[in-house]
C-alpha cells in the first residue's frame, strides 16, 4: 500500500480522517458511492471541501494511487468528482489510480479551488 507522504492524515481540528496508517487486516475496504444530501451536516461538508482541496493539492488533474487514502472519506466523492482512471477498475485495490473531475469538483466545491 503506497503512503502518500505530506497528504494531510485529518481535517486539521477536527476527526474526520483523510489517511489510514495501515492496510486492513481483514481485507480492503472497497470504494463504493455513497449519496451526500442536502441536508448534511456543515462539518461534513466542510470535511468533503478539505479534502477535495488536499486531493487537487497533491495530485492536480493527473491520476493516482488510492494508496492509504481512507475509503470512507473518498466514498463520499466516488463516482462524481473522483473517477476510476482505468478500465477494468477493482474498487477493492489499494494501488487502484482514480482521478478527479475538475469541471465536476469545481461544481461541487468552489472553495477547494480558490488560492
Amino acid at each position: 500500500m503506497l503512503k502518500h507522504r505530506g497528504f494531510p492524515s485529518r481535517l486539521s481540528g477536527t476527526d474526520f480522517q483523510f489517511t489510514i496508517r495501515r492496510p486492513n487486516p481483514k481485507g480492503v475496504t472497497p470504494l463504493i458511492r455513497r449519496e451526500r444530501r442536502a441536508d448534511r451536516r456543515p462539518p461534513d461538508r466542510r470535511a468533503d471541501t478539505g479534502f477535495m482541496k488536499a486531493l487537487w493539492q497533491a495530485f492536480g488533474d493527473q491520476p493516482f494511487e488510492r494508496g492509504n487514502l481512507d475509503a470512507g472519506r473518498l466514498s463520499w466523492l466516488f463516482g462524481r468528482e473522483v473517477l476510476p482512471a482505468t478500465d477494468p477498475f477493482d474498487p477493492e485495490d489499494y494501488e487502484a489510480l482514480l482521478v478527479i473531475d475538475e469541471t465536476a469538483a469545481r461544481r461541487a466545491f468552489p472553495d477547494a479551488f480558490e488560492p
